[in-house]
């Protein structure tokens, strides 16, 4: 009776242990582009100890942090997308269990619901255009939702009245191209051609005095950059 009830014992906390392991991995937090907190700035030290980290131990996953994960991702072999994901935490000796970290992204939409319609802006503004300026047309969009004279939603500023003619003509709806859906992707993961640029058009066609007002600080394909 005794030996039953010391196996049913054991079973229990064998049971409960897994339970435990299961919701520390299953609460581990990804982090990418934008997001902030304990697990940043541990990971940056790290990084920063390494030798990968060339920036600031600030706690914000910014464009030095993504060049150092990439950089640090190739280093030992793993998916070089400038995520922290499970297999980077765990190279980074990160713990699973996270602290309160925050991840800017659409509000109520899944990533890859963001992937989507960013993909379909990409699409409508850069066709034609080479893959580096596709993806800056996507690094601009998100640019304006960090931006402070924006809506801080990539819906918001995507469907901000007046900001983008796919919009207004319907293109918009179109099935982007698998070249956009990558474009897409590699904005959202930090890639910015642009260097921070909140504007873009191209001189062929725009018509706006006010848009030529903005000083161009680059030109990829058919498209001029500017920031403020």
């Amino acid at each position: 009776m005794k030996k039953s009830i010391a196996i049913f014992l054991m079973v229990i906390l064998s049971i409960s242990f897994i339970s435990i392991l299961y919701l520390d991995i299953s609460n581990a937090q990804t982090l990418a582009w934008g997001s902030s907190g304990e697990d940043v700035r541990l990971a940056q030290s790290k990084l920063k100890q390494w030798g990968y980290l060339k920036g600031s131990i600030d706690g914000v996953y910014g464009q030095s942090t993504y060049n150092a994960v990439i950089k640090f991702q190739k280093a030992n072999g793993l998916t070089a997308d400038g995520v922290i994901g499970p297999q980077t935490r765990n190279a980074l000796g990160m713990s699973s269990k996270t602290t309160k970290t925050t991840t800017p992204t659409s509000r109520g939409v899944s990533r890859s619901d963001d992937i989507h319609l960013l993909a379909r802006a990409i699409h409508a503004e850069s066709k034609g255009e080479p893959y580096l300026g596709q993806v800056a047309v996507g690094a601009v969009i998100l640019n304006r939702v960090r931006h402070p004279s924006f809506p801080n939603t990539m819906a918001g500023v995507i469907y901000q009245p007046c900001a983008f003619e796919p919009v207004k003509n319907g293109t918009i709806n179109e099935t982007p191209s698998d070249s956009a859906y990558n474009a897409a992707r590699d904005a959202l993961n930090g890639w910015d051609p642009t260097g921070g640029a909140i504007y873009f058009w191209n001189p062929g066609t725009a018509t706006s005095k006010w848009i030529w007002s903005r000083k161009i600080t680059l030109t990829i394909g058919r498209h001029v950059y500017a920031h403020d």
